[in-house]
């Protein structure tokens, strides 16, 4: 194993399931864009498109497996996915695209330690959701991860309080989406802004800003400039890289990588979402020599970690994110 400082994460990877296994996990496919998107997903990991039918449990974690195993990332922060809760902490039924349960991801981490860090989440209004927490927590839980916007979380709300103290006192960091997106429902669009994240941070957890508040789509309003002036604020505010090789998002490559940013970028690919260099080569951000190297790797783990090296992102992104983990999984990543 290689010496801490140099040890290279992929700090945001989501888990995908249909429950064909045991997983508890299902997927939802309801609208047109979603099924042509889960089919562009299945091709780019190399799986045939009768897992969308059956089988997608194993044949997904056996990918994702094999792409850390053979890529230059020592490991990748797997994430759970939520449901929908309404201000009172009660489920709001059919809604969102897919779910994966914490129990799944914690032992998914236990299976292989040599891949996976398990990150869990927690909706707090769920009337369960201390309970919860703790655990996840002496399960081994590393993260917290959780789409605002997607599932209608208020995290500023000052309920929460004592949630986001909790878990700050286990040196667990929070992985919040911020800014638009296209694969999972938004349920309410307010809550793309990083501002939300304030009371969080006000409570000393260390938050990661998911995309930096980048847009999704056209019409999504731009927060980056919300973000980066935000670090200024709180000095426990990061921002990750993930899902940026996509049409719009890898517009703000070169914000990110300012003097103001840099320091605060966490590397994260946001598998399985849709990884690919033309972009970078349309806006002239990557050679033609780069942007070949990088579309010829099929493995997408290694091919998201080549093009952020590419466009300049530093060593130290890949590796920022152990030093605001737990200190036992820092730890454990020695042996």
């Amino acid at each position: 194993m290689t010496t801490l400082p140099n040890l290279r994460i992929d700090a945001h990877v989501h888990i995908l399931g249909d429950g064909s296994a045991g997983s508890g996990c299902w997927l939802k496919l309801q609208k047109p864009y979603h099924k042509l998107l889960a089919r562009i997903v299945l091709r780019g990991l190399g799986l045939p498109g009768s897992a969308l039918k059956s089988g997608l449990d194993a044949l997904y974690i056996d990918s994702l497996v094999k792409m850390v195993r053979e890529s230059s990332i020592d490991a990748a922060v797997i994430l759970a996915h939520e449901n929908v809760y309404d201000e009172n902490g009660k489920l709001v039924p059919n809604f969102g695209s897919f779910y994966t349960p914490n129990d799944y991801v914690l032992k998914l981490g236990k299976l292989y330690p040599d891949c996976f860090i398990p990150a869990v989440a927690i909706h707090p209004a769920r009337p369960d959701a201390m309970e919860e927490l703790e655990r996840c927590i002496e399960s081994g839980a590393a993260m917290l991860k959780l789409l605002p916007n997607c599932q209608n979380v208020n995290c500023s709300d000052k309920r929460f309080s004592k949630f986001w103290e909790r878990l700050a006192a286990a040196h667990m960091p929070f992985l919040a989406h911020t800014g638009g997106e296209l694969s999972v429902p938004v349920f309410n669009a307010k809550y793309a802004s990083p501002e939300v994240l304030t009371l969080p941070l006000e409570c000393g957890v260390n938050v990661i800003a998911a995309h930096c508040g980048t847009p999704a789509l056209l019409w999504d309003r731009n927060y980056t400039e919300t973000f980066i002036q935000m670090t200024k604020r709180h000095p426990n505010l990061y921002g990750d890289n993930s899902g940026m090789n996509t049409p719009l998002r890898s517009k703000h490559f070169g914000r990110l990588l300012s003097e103001e940013a840099s320091e605060r970028i966490i590397h994260g690919s946001d598998l399985p979402i849709p990884i690919s260099a033309t972009w970078n080569l349309l806006r002239g951000s990557i050679s033609a020599g780069g942007w070949r190297e990088a579309q010829a790797t099929r493995n997408l783990i290694e091919r998201d970690a080549r093009i952020k090296t590419a466009l300049g992102f530093e060593a130290r992104s890949f590796s920022r994110i152990l030093g605001l983990l737990p200190a036992g999984v820092a730890e454990r990543m020695r042996e």
